[in-house]
């Protein structure tokens, strides 16, 4: 099957879930490319036809067996991937939502190779050449801050 993704004629919309419990965040560590074997937050392409939060409980059931309830969008960005040439090879408008844990067990399933719960410190302390997805430690504290604001 061909991956419509790359070298797109228009950008992809994608979601992504912080999916926050305990004071830990959720991240997978992706199993295929694009960014194979970097940290991330589960998510993926919303497809023709379905709703933005239809599309992250979705994709968060195929990544992580979790079920969820949207609590917030946080953020909306774009991620634009060039290859040597210059082209864009991969470009996803993107929304990430923060969300909690209704159900199901954690496992890693579909393009995910991991799934794994992290601390907010545990984030921030990555070092600087981490495997994490370029934006993703950002937005989780922007997240857990907007949590405290809510208490």
């Amino acid at each position: 099957m061909p991956d419509d993704r790359r070298f797109p004629p228009r950008p992809v919309p994608g979601v992504g879930a912080l999916i926050i419990d305990n004071n830990r965040i959720l991240l997978v560590e992706r199993g295929r490319e694009p960014l194979k074997g970097y940290w991330s937050l589960p998510g993926g392409a919303v497809e023709t036809g379905e709703f933005l939060e239809d599309a992250l409980r979705r994709e968060v059931m195929e990544e992580t067996c979790l079920e969820v309830e949207v609590v917030h969008l946080i953020e909306v960005f774009e991620r634009i991937m060039r290859n040597e040439s210059a082209q864009v090879e991969y470009h996803y408008i993107l929304m990430d939502y923060i969300c909690r844990p209704t159900g199901g067990v954690l496992k890693a399933c579909d393009d995910a190779s991991r799934a794994e719960w992290f601390t907010e410190d545990e984030v921030a302390a990555m070092p600087p050449d981490a495997k994490i997805t370029e934006g993703t430690p950002g937005v989780i504290a922007k997240a857990f801050d907007w949590l405290r604001a809510q208490r």
